[in-house]
């Protein structure tokens, strides 16, 4: 019997051939079955003799084993490396919006940003915040007396004469009552 040379293989016995290798494989010289290629490598090629001839996953992508080929890392996820298994979720007070990523972007201010985030999301109104690591909700910053947010602020706004805002946690400014007013910004009574 002559052995099956590297990229191919026989499993049967008495057989007079030998069968290519299949994607996602390689067959060392006399295999008996295909091996497949590592965990954050991938090969399309039937005529593989070794696992050193499967290709590395690129950066912001990655292959299980026996791929067949690349998976782009999906929002929320990056690779930074090449020849990974899985992608990391982006950390807490980061987001990433695009499939394939190297990276993660930091969280936009008025906004927080949950470990794995594809998007950031924006504070409540009534809330602000003017920071770019917030990671919940309850992180953003209730707003001031005198002033109010709106969904998603940086900073607050102060109310215009005329109006007031009482209180923490503002969404909005209210005109004075009728017979009284406010001449100042910022108001509060």
């Amino acid at each position: 019997c002559t052995l099956c040379t590297g990229g191919t293989y026989q499993n049967d016995t008495g057989a007079t051939g030998c069968r290519a290798c299949s994607p996602g494989d390689f067959c060392p010289e006399g295999a008996a079955a295909p091996l497949p290629c590592e965990a954050g490598t991938f090969s399309n090629a039937t005529n593989l003799a070794a696992a050193s001839e499967c290709t590395d996953a690129s950066p912001g992508h990655y292959a299980t084993t026996g791929s067949t080929q690349q998976t782009p890392c999906a929002k929320g996820y990056f690779a930074v490396a090449g020849g990974l298994s899985e992608c990391t979720p982006c950390p807490g007070g980061t987001y990433q919006g695009e499939a394939g990523a190297t990276d993660c972007r930091d969280c936009d201010p008025g906004h927080y940003c949950e470990p794995g985030a594809s998007t950031a999301l924006p504070c409540d109104a009534g809330s602000y915040s003017d920071k770019t690591n917030l990671t919940v909700a309850s992180e953003c910053t209730p707003c001031d007396e005198g002033h109010a947010c709106t969904t998603g602020s940086a900073t607050p706004t102060p109310c215009l004469p005329g109006s007031n805002a009482s209180g923490l946690g503002n969404a909005r400014c209210d005109l004075c009552a009728q017979g009284y007013y406010q001449s100042a910004s910022g108001g509060a009574d």
